[in-house]
């Protein structure tokens, strides 16, 4: 699987949408011309659907496996509060019914560390503003019949390093050095790198973060390591001198004493992490095919040159993300939610879609490949660790045929919960439909043209703007489509 990864086309190669296979073997025969072992259930078979089986998270008990992925708006102020528009977003995550919402927003602990100028982030109202989406929230589970089902609610706290940006353009705060990267973002090489004292203290606002969503009323947090954001990329520092940078013990040390003081000062709280669970090399477009390969630099040596976590140059290495795994359970880390790299250097694996984002390139091999992709990462940490309460990604390209692979996934254990995101933004109420027995809406589901993410890539909010009506009203997305029809091949 992992050889898929590094696969190229000629550009002429158009992929099936599975939106376009007509019945469940034809998505197994789609698959099987692949190599790939997908499979699928009749969705909901057996006395009770496996997505409605109970299951006990930090003692409460749920009754449904779905989970909703943090999903920052960029439609904050700049002060870092909510708006109507984080609010309404926050509102129709509770209409999802999802059992367990992870999050809802990735919230920044610094001003400095935002990912753009309008994230929400730690400041003097952030006790009010959080109570305030937590309400919104459970208002919106009231809409659609759940006000008495138990849910269990986090906050994502999440730093963005290298990708700051907090005030529009990139202002990078980076642990490591990293060549391909640098490139890729025009970063001068000698750019300083955060000091040990620098990263500490940083920790330190995570952990007052953290106080604040407790007294908010969250379940837990999530101590995020992914996607490139700063702790993600102090798990990858092996060419970091210091405290936190060379081996395993010193780049996870700075994860450990966050999680540490956490459970210190604030009894109670559940943790959790976002964890990238496999890599590769930052990818670009190819300029003669805009499909994406795998970075090219002068100078650049693979083999030599080690920069990724749960990765070598070659292929995804699942060690080291094992290892980090069980230490993050001997922490008392209760849940981790499975992703995989970035969505600035590989997007195509991070978000498996049939259109790129504008700032993005072609998909190298079908994206049904990198589902698989993810639901064996899942699968693997699952059987690895079967103490942690694991979340799966990656289900949100399969379309109409998600149901019958989470039937299947769950119900072979290979998952706890079915993790979905911007499928969210389109139909919110998708998992309560499922779970009630209901007929999906299918002109609600989400056809991953990337729009969501295009829009935050040219400074407008984020929103399914194909699909939502409220959205599509908004001026924003004549913008947006203009932009996706001058990107079509």
């Amino acid at each position: 699987m992992e050889s898929l990864l590094a696969a190229r086309h000629d550009g002429r190669m158009r992929f099936p949408s599975p939106g376009h296979l007509r019945s469940l073997d034809e998505l197994h025969a789609h698959a099987a011309s692949l190599d790939l072992r997908l499979r699928g259930e009749v969705a909901g078979s057996g006395a009770v659907p496996a997505w409605s089986r109970p299951v006990t998270v930090l003692g409460r008990q749920l009754h449904n496996r779905f989970c909703t992925h943090p999903m920052e708006g960029w439609d904050g102020t700049p002060q870092g509060q909510p708006t109507d528009l984080t609010l309404r977003r926050w509102r129709n995550f509770g209409r999802s019914g999802a059992a367990l919402v992870w999050g809802g927003e990735a919230f920044s602990v610094t001003a400095d560390g935002r990912a753009n100028p309008n994230q929400l982030h730690l400041t003097a109202t952030s006790e009010a503003d959080l109570a305030a989406l937590r309400a919104e929230l459970f208002a919106g589970r009231g809409e659609v019949g759940l006000a008495g089902e138990p849910c269990v609610v986090g906050l994502q706290l999440t730093h963005s390093g290298r990708f700051s940006r907090p005030h529009g353009p990139l202002a990078p705060r980076i642990a490591q050095h990293h060549a391909l990267l640098a490139r890729k973002y025009k970063l001068d090489p000698a750019t300083k790198l955060l000091t040990d004292g620098e990263l500490e203290a940083i920790g330190e606002a995570m952990v007052r973060a953290a106080r604040v969503a407790h007294r908010a009323g969250f379940d837990f947090v999530d101590v995020k390591c992914c996607h490139g954001y700063l702790l993600h990329e102090v798990l990858a520092s092996h060419t970091r001198e210091g405290s936190y940078g060379g081996g395993f013990e010193n780049r996870t040390r700075l994860f450990t004493r966050i999680v540490e003081a956490i459970r210190a000062e604030c009894p109670g709280l559940g943790i959790g992490v976002r964890l990238s669970a496999g890599d590769t090399l930052p990818f670009e477009a190819d300029p003669q095919t805009n499909v994406g390969r795998p970075m090219q630099a002068d100078g650049f040596d693979g083999a030599r040159h080690h920069f990724g976590f749960g990765a070598t140059p070659q292929a995804m290495d699942r060690t080291e993300v094992h290892r980090f795994a069980g230490h993050a359970a001997s922490l008392g880390v209760a849940l981790v939610n499975v992703t995989l790299g970035s969505p600035y250097w590989n997007p195509h694996m991070q978000r498996p879609a049939a259109y790129p984002p504008s700032d993005g390139y072609l998909p190298p091999v079908d994206p049904l490949a990198m589902v698989q992709v993810h639901l064996d990462a899942t699968a693997a940490l699952k059987s690895a660790h079967p103490g942690l309460l694991v979340v799966g990604t990656g289900y949100t390209y399969l379309q109409e045929w998600l149901p019958h692979l989470a039937q299947a996934e769950l119900a072979a254990g290979r998952t706890d919960f079915v993790g979905l995101g911007r499928l969210l933004l389109s139909y919110p109420e998708l998992p309560a439909d499922l779970c009630a027995g209901r007929e999906l809406q299918r002109k609600r589901i989400c056809r991953t043209f990337s729009d969501c993410t295009t829009g935050p890539r040219n400074g407008m909010v984020s929103g399914c703007f194909p699909l939502d009506p409220f959205y599509k009203a908004r001026p924003e997305a004549a913008k947006v489509k203009a932009i996706r029809q001058g990107m079509a091949p």
